[in-house]
C-alpha cells in the first residue's frame, strides 16, 4: 500500500494536481484497503500532493478505519445533514487545501459530494483526475493477477455446471438464474462484476441484451457473457454455443469471430498501441464482409472493475505495457437473426499476452462443451 500511495503522489505531480478527492469505489479500496459504498451519506477521501490524507465519513463508519492501510485523519459527522458541511470544511482546513487543482474521478464523483467540496474550498478548481487515477491501477501486481486468474477459473467452472442444466424450452432468465447460483457455488464473491447476459436466437444480436422470457429453441445461437469476482477482482468472459444445428451463415460467423479473437490475441504484446489489437480483429471481420456488424470496440481493461483502462478501440494510441489486463471480445451481430461474441481475458507480456481464460472458442452445440 505504501508503494501504491507513492505512485499516486508521483502521478499527481506529473499532472499538476495539488490534491485528489475520491469517492468509495475501486480506487478508494485500492489505496486504503477499506470497502465502503456510495449511499445517501457522503464519504470522500482527500489526499494532498504532500502525502497527507483525510477522510470525511459518517460516524457510523468509524470502526472501518481500524483496517485502513494508510494513515489518515478522520472527519466524522452525525446523521443531521446540516452538520455535514462542517466536516468537509474541517478536513480541508486540517489538510491545508485552500487553493489549487483537485482531481476527481469523473465517472464516480456525484453532485452531492462535489457541492460540499466546492463550498469547503471555494479557492480550488475541481478537475477531471481520471488520467491519474486510471493510470494508478493500470498495471497489475502479481497478487492481483493471481486473484484474476482465480476469478476466471471460477467463472468457467460455473458455466460448465450451468450447461448441464440447459434444456430447450427454458427461458433466458431461468438459465441466467442457474448461472448466478453456479457462480456462488464455485466460490465467487457475492458482488458479481455484472449481472450475467444470457441471450438466445435473435436476442443474441443485441450485445448488451437483458435475459428475458424468450424460450430456447432448436437452431438458436446461445450467448453467455458472465464473470466472477475474487476479493474484488473480476473476470469477464463470453462464449457462444448452438442449440442443435445452425443455419450455415450463423455457423460461418461463428468461425469468423473465432478467428478474429485468435488474431487479436496473437497481436497483443508489450510495446504496441491498443489500436493495433482492435485492428487485428476488426480487419479480419471486415475482410470477411461483416465489418458493419461488428458494432463495438474489441475490448476493455479489467481489474477491480469490469470496465476500466486500457480500452481496446481503433483510435486508442496508448502503448500496451506488461501487467495490463484487458478483454478481447470481437463479435458479429446480424439483426433479427443472431450474434456471436467470443471474449477472453489476457495479460500483456513482453512477447505475447497469455489468456487467463481457456474454454473452447468454437461455436459448438452446448451439449458438446461438456465432453
Amino acid at each position: 500500500m505504501t508503494q501504491r500511495f507513492q505512485n499516486l503522489l508521483e502521478l499527481m505531480r506529473q499532472q499538476n494536481l495539488d490534491a485528489v478527492a475520491i469517492n468509495p469505489g475501486p480506487t478508494f479500496t485500492y489505496l486504503t484497503g477499506m470497502r465502503m459504498h456510495l449511499m445517501e451519506r457522503p464519504t470522500v477521501l482527500l489526499i494532498t500532493g504532500a502525502g497527507l490524507a483525510g477522510l470525511v465519513l459518517p460516524q457510523l463508519e468509524l470502526p472501518k478505519l481500524a483496517g485502513a492501510a494508510i494513515a489518515m485523519d478522520a472527519h466524522p459527522y452525525a446523521d443531521n445533514p446540516a452538520t455535514w458541511q462542517d466536516a468537509f470544511t474541517a478536513a480541508f482546513k486540517r489538510l491545508g487545501i485552500h487553493r489549487g487543482r483537485v482531481g476527481v474521478e469523473a465517472q464516480r464523483m456525484r453532485f452531492l459530494e462535489l457541492g460540499f467540496l466546492q463550498s469547503a474550498a471555494s479557492g480550488c478548481e475541481f478537475v477531471d483526475g481520471s488520467a491519474v487515477l486510471e493510470a494508478l491501477r493500470l498495471r497489475k501486481e502479481p497478487r492481483e493477477l493471481e486473484l484474476m486468474q482465480e476469478a476466471a477459473y471460477i467463472a468457467q467452472k460455473a458455466l460448465l455446471a450451468t450447461l448441464k442444466t440447459v434444456r430447450p424450452g427454458q427461458t433466458e432468465k431461468q438459465i441466467a438464474a442457474e448461472l448466478v447460483i453456479a457462480l456462488y457455488r464455485a466460490g465467487s464473491d457475492v458482488e458479481l462484476p455484472f449481472q450475467p447476459i444470457v441471450s438466445s436466437g435473435e436476442n443474441s444480436a443485441n450485445p448488451h441484451a437483458v435475459p428475458g422470457e424468450r424460450q430456447l429453441r432448436e437452431g438458436d445461437l446461445l450467448l453467455f457473457d458472465w464473470g466472477a469476482s475474487v476479493d474484488g477482482y473480476c473476470s469477464d468472459i463470453t462464449r457462444t454455443f448452438s442449440v442443435g444445428e445452425l443455419q450455415p451463415e450463423l455457423a460461418h460467423i461463428g468461425a469468423v469471430v473465432r478467428d478474429a479473437n485468435a488474431a487479436a490475441r496473437a497481436a497483443a504484446r508489450s510495446g504496441i498501441p491498443a489500436s493495433a489489437v482492435d485492428q487485428a480483429a476488426r480487419g479480419l471481420i471486415a475482410d470477411a464482409g461483416y465489418g458493419e456488424y461488428f458494432t463495438h470496440r474489441t475490448g476493455h481493461g479489467l481489474g477491480m472493475e469490469a470496465h476500466e483502462a486500457p480500452y481496446i478501440r481503433e483510435d486508442n494510441g496508448m502503448t500496451l505495457e506488461p501487467g495490463m489486463v484487458f478483454t478481447i471480445e470481437p463479435g458479429i451481430y446480424l439483426p433479427g437473426r443472431g450474434g456471436v461474441r467470443i471474449e477472453d481475458d489476457v495479460v500483456v507480456g513482453q512477447k505475447e499476452a497469455p489468456s487467463l481464460t481457456d474454454l473452447p472458442r468454437e461455436v459448438i452445440p452446448y451439449t458438446q462443451a461438456l465432453d
